[in-house]
């Protein structure tokens, strides 16, 4: 099948939209591999959480605007997507910190499902340094730059504590990487040709709390009420 949208590439497309294109592409490579040809905006949104309006403008900025009556061709919006997310080819990736959290990342299987290629790991313990974490040497942090320019490495991620995360995150942008992906509790800065993505589960966990415990107080107000 030849998938062309050539118009579509060249239309920008709003952050919003795209930070829910991964959802659609996860439920779309499931309903591909149950065999599903044609999905209808509402079957997308039931699955991502989405309303079905939004579901149809965003898959707008991709050039498929559906059949009435059939819906979107899933194998279509899987090829439109992951090109627009850059998943077409192989990306390499390098995760600095090799504690807990850098291991786990390091052996997590489902980079490699989608496109992305952990190539390096880098720590500052000399007791780290040079032992294997799923079939790689860990490498200093003195070698990042190195290790990111000679590796075609553009994905640089932080799991250091937060008070070597800065100066990580200037050598993976000396050493040339287009992305950060930081899970230090800290602030970076980057330059702007540079995308920085953070991700702070204590926040996260915070603002749950926050949720549970206000939902928590309203179904025991309830209680009180209808005593």
């Amino acid at each position: 099948m030849t998938l062309e949208y050539p118009d579509a590439l060249q239309r920008r497309i709003p952050e919003a939209t795209v930070s829910r294109l991964p959802l659609y592409l996860r439920s779309l490579l499931d309903f591909s591999e149950r065999e599903v040809s044609t999905v209808s905006s509402e079957k997308l949104a039931a699955a991502t959480g989405v309303n079905a309006a939004k579901v149809r403008k965003d898959l707008s900025y991709l050039g498929s605007y559906g059949t009435r009556g059939v819906g979107y061709d899933v194998e279509f919006l899987v090829h439109a997507i992951s090109q627009r997310l850059g998943l077409t080819r192989d990306r390499k990736a390098g995760i600095a910190g090799v504690g807990n959290l850098g291991r786990a990342l390091v052996n997590y299987r489902g980079f490699g499902e989608r496109g992305f290629r952990i190539a390096a790991c880098f720590d500052s313990d000399p007791l780290k340094i040079g032992t294997a974490v799923n079939d790689m040497t860990v490498s200093s942090i003195d070698e990042i730059e190195a290790s990111v320019c000679a590796g075609g490495i553009t994905i640089g991620i932080i799991a250091t504590p937060a008070a070597a995360a800065q100066d990580v995150a200037d050598r993976f942008v000396a050493g040339g990487v287009l992305g950060i992906l930081n899970f230090a509790p800290a602030v970076l800065t980057v330059p702007p040709e540079v995308t920085l993505r953070k991700v702070d589960l204590s926040i996260e966990l915070q603002i749950l709390a926050f949720y549970v415990g206000r939902d928590s107080g309203l179904i025991q107000a309830a209680i009180e009420a209808a005593k």
